[in-house]
């Protein structure tokens, strides 16, 4: 088993757009908790990222940055065992972020998915701009800034690594062997559906946020959809398509999802009562991080004390990385 003794370095972080919910936990955070025991992992909070859909109306950025760091620390992210930071505290995120942008060809970027994607999901907003059609050169910087050797990813976000690795190899070709070239950790659980069965995002009002009250939280799952062809408590199921039955998979012991597997398809049990369930189960499941989001809350200014201490230890290791990178590139230091 590999340990941060042996140098291996992780690299990850969000975007403060909104308040944190089920599926980042599911998704990410738990993972990112199993990975400060083995690697030396920086966890940035994206505040420029989440300028490059949120430029107009920024002023609920601060709030979110706030609100990410206690939820980070809740689940167990662990200061002394990981380095949690802003990234707009790092100015050398900036300035790697320009001279990659220099060797970087406009049709690597043009060519990556999710620019269409994220363009409709968030389709209230222009996003016709140069930071968002940029933005995988910046997260390239996220990187390379801590020659970060691993980043946890979805599938869904494995071309922006791939993105990177690219630009790495560039780099090295013309300027030599300065970065490692970062390899994928993906994550192993499915994503989360919203409780309307689309993708789990603020923007669509469909998610189950962390810090939700559990009467909010009761509300929202009795509104899940289920199984659109089970019209009526005596059809039979099929846990398979049910938003549902994913929830169970992720919340829910071996055993229950077993039984709500063969009660679902026999018409043993009806959508309600697996609702029911699972509501159990999701308030069990994330009573630890309610009680610890507290304690973290009622500690005055030891929030900004861990992000101000983990800013210190990030920019000393940025800064190394910039020295390298002006060096070989014959920019003044």
């Amino acid at each position: 088993m590999e340990s941060a003794l042996d140098g291996k370095r992780v690299l990850s972080g969000f975007r403060p757009t909104g308040l944190l919910h089920v599926g980042h936990l599911v998704g990410a955070l738990n993972n990112w908790v199993q990975l400060q025991a083995r690697y030396d992992c920086f966890f940035a909070i994206c505040d420029w990222h989440a300028l490059t859909s949120e430029y107009a109306e920024p002023s609920s950025i601060s709030r979110y940055v706030r609100e990410m760091a206690v939820d980070w620390l809740a689940i167990g992210l662990d200061p002394e065992r990981c380095t949690i930071f802003v990234q707009s505290a790092i100015k050398e995120h900036s300035e790697l972020h320009l001279l990659l942008s220099m060797i970087v060809p406009l049709g690597w970027l043009e060519r990556v998915p999710t620019f269409k994607e994220q363009q409709q999901e968030v389709a209230n907003r222009d996003l016709h701009t140069y930071g968002f059609f940029g933005y995988p050169v910046l997260q390239t910087a996220d990187i390379l800034a801590y020659k970060g050797n691993f980043v946890p990813v979805g599938e869904d976000q494995l071309s922006h690594l791939e993105l990177a690795r690219e630009i790495v190899r560039r780099f090295r070709h013309l300027y030599g062997p300065v970065f490692p070239e970062p390899q994928a950790l993906v994550t192993p659980m499915a994503r989360l559906p919203g409780i309307d069965g689309r993708k789990m995002s603020k923007s669509y009002g469909n998610a189950i946020f962390l810090s939700d009250e559990s009467e909010s939280i009761r509300q929202k799952v009795f509104q899940m959809i289920t199984d659109p062809q089970r019209k009526t408590r005596k059809d039979p199921g099929n846990p398979e398509v049910c938003p549902v039955f994913t929830f169970h998979n992720a919340f829910s012991s071996k055993e229950e999802v077993a039984m709500v597997d063969r009660e679902c398809r026999t018409a043993g049990i009806g959508c309600r009562d697996c609702k029911g369930i699972l509501n159990g189960n999701l308030l069990t499941a994330l009573a630890p991080h309610r009680e610890k989001r507290q304690a973290v809350l009622d500690r005055k200014g030891f929030v900004e004390e861990i992000l101000e201490h983990g800013a210190v230890k990030a920019r000393k290791v940025a800064a190394a990385t910039l020295a390298e990178v002006r060096e070989v590139m014959g920019v003044a230091p």
